[in-house]
């Protein structure tokens, strides 16, 4: 009959300290997909994926407007000048005379790049107009139609490198967007198994300071009937004191958590979050080949390796065209008039030719030519090397998390199970010390092996589900429904 009562006033003095102990404000119940979702949806690092991505979007856009016929108006009007110029006279001397005229000019120009030789076609229309307003005078001047072409001879085209680059980069940046967002999940799976651990620290530290509070008001009573020592009763009390510091530490530990998840989140409810434990994630086969290939598919490091390679080459041409001769043609074709009105330009015009050729031929530079050539080869060198060895990284870390991924399957399962075995355990140990069948000693060990399955349980789940969005990250691929992350 003794240990029956011993059970319910254990069972009340529990129960009572229990209920004290949960009442909390309310709080909004949380699920780990749920909170990757609304990381990706709403925190302010998602938003700068989008805002990069964006950026990244108008830029090619640009880029792509630059290869396409250009239509312009350009000209001067007015260009009114009043003055006194210098004019040399017929027998040398100089004479100031007055000027009043406007002298201005309209332009309109089609032109079209050349990617493959680094030039320029074009079309042009030109009017201008001059005003003697001293002699009360109006003329002028006009080309009703030219066609021209302005064509760089030996020289470094940037045209024919921008056009391999820029795609790259802008499919680069498509794949860093997806990447970013990835990393976003990854990021609120930390802080989600940081707040999670840190409640269930505090659930542990709530839960054994009712324990070891009843167990001590117990063992007051056992110590009257004699049947424990005075030194039993110090050490149960001594757990109470440990008791209550270690839940002053968890709940410090919880509120710096909730304030980093709700941060990462964008979250600005001021209710709690309430984390639910994730249940063990989905056993799935993993192709350490497939999730190689996978990464050097999709990733924008694998595309960078690309880049920088042919930007390592385009840097080493232009040091090339750059050290030797270098010209540019310019050539245009069509009619020319002048007369009284604008329409007179039209009447019979003449031929208008046009041929001109700039070049430039370094004589003596002091080893500077070389200089730059054999940089850019040590660059290029340098580069490719550098590639080589990112590249056998990228594909080791890839290997890895796969390797991983099987690793912590297994752990999670093992975890769970030795979760439920050590909480049985304490119940019986538990049970067994209420019969005064068990020392505190054992009931302590009970304790804290029960506490460390639980904190190994989700400390298991946090590195099963870092690593699940770490190889989504790495190969922006799907293992679990087999398809690439869009």
């Amino acid at each position: 009959m003794r240990p029956f009562i011993t059970r319910l006033l254990f069972l009340i003095f529990w129960l009572m300290a229990y209920r004290s102990s949960v009442a909390q404000a309310p709080a909004r119940a949380l699920r780990l997909d749920a909170a990757v979702e609304m990381a990706r949806g709403q925190s302010i690092w998602a938003k700068q994926a989008a805002t990069q991505k964006e950026t990244a979007y108008w830029r090619w856009r640009s880029f792509t407007s630059d290869f396409k016929p250009q239509l312009s108006l350009s000209g001067t009007l007015p260009s009114f000048t009043r003055s006194f110029v210098e004019v040399t006279q017929p027998d040398g001397n100089i004479a100031f005379l007055p000027v009043s005229f406007n002298n201005s000019s309209l332009n309109l120009a089609l032109s079209q790049r050349i990617t493959r030789t680094g030039g320029t076609v074009f079309a042009q229309k030109q009017l201008q107009r001059f005003d003697n307003f001293i002699q009360n005078s109006t003329l002028y001047n006009g080309i009703p139609m030219a066609i021209g072409i302005s064509q760089p001879l030996s020289q470094f085209n940037l045209w024919k490198w921008d056009k391999q680059t820029e795609p790259l980069q802008y499919n680069e940046s498509q794949q860093q967007y997806l990447e970013s967002l990835e990393q976003v999940a990854l990021d609120a799976t930390v802080y989600y198994f940081n707040l999670l651990i840190a409640q269930v620290n505090l659930n542990i530290a709530e839960t054994n300071l009712v324990s070891s509070d009843t167990l001590y008001k117990i063992a007051t009573q056992k110590l009257a009937l004699g049947k424990i020592s005075q030194n039993d009763l110090l050490q149960l009390q001594l757990g109470v004191l440990n008791a209550q510091k270690d839940l002053a530490s968890a709940r410090q530990g919880a509120e710096v958590a909730q304030l980093q998840l709700k941060t990462h989140l964008s979250y600005r409810g001021e209710e709690k979050l309430d984390l639910a434990i994730p249940l063990p994630g989905p056993a799935f086969p993993v192709d350490a080949a497939k999730a190689r290939q996978e990464a050097l598919s999709n990733r924008a490091d694998a595309i960078a390796f690309k880049r920088r390679l042919l930007e390592a080459s385009r840097d080493l041409e232009r040091a090339k065209s750059n050290n030797g001769f270098n010209a540019t043609l310019t050539a245009a074709f069509g009619l020319s008039n002048r007369g009284n009105q604008p329409l007179d330009i039209y009447q019979k015009p003449q031929d208008r030719e046009f041929i001109q050729l700039e070049f430039s031929i370094p004589i003596m530079d002091w080893g500077r030519s070389k200089s730059r050539t054999a940089t850019a080869k040590a660059n290029l060198q340098l580069a490719q090397q550098t590639v080589e060895q990112d590249k056998m990284s990228f594909e080791q870390e890839v290997y890895t998390q796969v390797t991983l991924m099987g690793m912590l399957q297994q752990q999670v399962n093992l975890t769970a199970r030795a979760d439920e075995i050590a909480a049985q355990r304490f119940q019986i140990a538990q049970d067994r010390f209420l019969l005064s069948d068990l020392s505190i000693t054992d009931l302590s060990i009970a304790i804290q092996e029960k506490d460390r399955a639980k904190r190994d349980y989700i400390l298991a789940l946090r590195d099963y589900w870092r690593a699940y969005y770490t190889l989504r990250l790495l190969t922006l691929y799907d293992f679990e429904q087999n398809r690439k992350i869009q």
